[in-house]
């Protein structure tokens, strides 16, 4: 996981933590109210109108508070996907030609677009999806190459 995700998730958890906390707010305010509404401190009116304001920011921080654990599970599962398949490269990495078995363990599909002579030379294109990562460009890989 790369520095910048690794703020981002710690970012996403302190936002749903954020919420929650505020969540629970309001369930301490729903009870508050309600009792200085049976008291008779708060008029029905003025009850109505709070409770209605507090549930529709509580439902709105409930549906934020999902979307914000949605996209955390996603991000710990791409990690862990990118983990399994960073330690399925390197048990690959001393490979002088591809293996079925290799094939087999790292890439998900190849796709082979239909050739194509505009430029007066076939050429072909084919893009690989990699299995637990899917597709990584080609000029990211030459890029690495590179370095």
């Amino acid at each position: 996981m790369t520095m910048e995700s690794k703020r981002t998730m710690e970012a996403k958890k302190k936002q749903l933590a954020k919420a929650e906390r505020r969540i629970q707010g309001l369930n301490r305010l729903f009870m508050r109210t309600y009792e200085d509404n049976a008291a008779g401190r708060l008029s029905d009116e003025r009850y109505t109108a709070m409770t209605q304001s507090y549930e529709a920011e509580q439902k709105e921080l409930k549906e934020e508070a999902q979307a914000i654990e949605r996209e955390i599970q996603e991000q710990e599962r791409q990690s862990e996907n990118l983990e399994q398949f960073i330690q399925r490269v390197k048990r690959n990495a001393e490979l002088t030609e591809l293996t079925p078995y290799a094939a087999h363990e790292l890439i998900q599909k190849i796709y082979v677009e239909a050739p194509d002579k505009s430029s007066g030379k076939r050429t072909q294109a084919i893009h690989i999806s990699y299995d637990l990562v899917g597709f990584i460009p080609i000029s990211t890989l030459l890029k690495e190459e590179e370095a």
